[in-house]
C-alpha cells in the first residue's frame, strides 16, 4: 500500500495528535522520562496550524506520519549556527506511528518537505533534533541533512541541521 503526504486541515487534529502522543509515548517506554515525554492536546495542534504548514501521511485511510513546515524560527534554533540563507523554512513536529518506524515513512516525510520547500520556494530547510540516544540526528544525516552544530536549550542538548535546496 502506498503512503500519500498531503496538507493537513482543522479535521485531522485528532490524528496528528494520535501520532505525536504514539510517538512520545514510545520514545518514553525506551528511554525514560525526557523533553520528549510532553503530552499534547489537540487545542496544541490547531495552534501549531496556525504558525507553520502541517502535513499529513496516511496509508489508506490511516494516519502514519506528521511534520511541519514554516518560515518562523523555533524558540529552540540559534540561526547563527545556520549557513546564509534568503528564504529558508523550518522542519518541526515530525512524527511517526511507532509501528511504522524504520519502514521508509519518515524517509517519504523528509523527501516530500524538500519537494514542498522547493514549491514553496525556499534555500533550505533547517531543524533541530534533540542530543540524546532517543535524538533522530542520525536519521536526518541518513536522509542528507549535515550538522552545523551543537547547543542546549533550557537545559535541553540540541542537533542543529541543516539541507541546501
Amino acid at each position: 500500500m502506498s503512503v500519500f503526504v498531503t496538507r493537513a486541515t482543522p479535521a485531522d487534529a485528532a490524528e496528528l495528535l494520535g501520532i505525536h502522543l504514539a510517538a512520545n509515548r514510545r520514545l518514553t517506554a525506551d528511554f525514560g522520562q525526557g523533553p520528549w515525554s510532553t503530552e499534547g492536546t489537540e487545542r496544541g495542534v490547531l495552534f501549531e496550524m496556525r504558525r507553520a504548514t502541517v502535513y499529513i501521511a496516511r496509508e489508506g485511510g490511516t494516519a502514519v506520519g506528521t511534520f511541519a513546515l514554516s518560515t518562523r524560527k523555533p524558540w529552540a534554533i540559534d540561526k547563527s549556527y545556520f549557513g546564509p540563507s534568503r528564504r529558508p523554512l523550518y522542519l518541526t513536529a515530525m512524527a511517526v506511528q511507532p509501528a511504522r518506524q524504520r519502514t521508509g515513512v519518515g524517509r517519504l516525510c523528509v523527501e516530500e518537505a524538500r519537494r514542498f520547500a522547493r514549491e514553496w520556494p525556499a534555500d533550505s530547510i533547517r531543524l533541530d533534533a534533540w542530543d540524546a540516544p532517543c535524538g533522530a540526528g542520525g536519521f536526518y544525516e541518513k536522509c542528507g541533512f549535515h550538522e552545523v552544530g551543537r547547543a542546549s536549550y533550557r537545559l535541553v542538548p540540541l542537533i542543529y541541521f541543516e539541507s541546501a535546496l
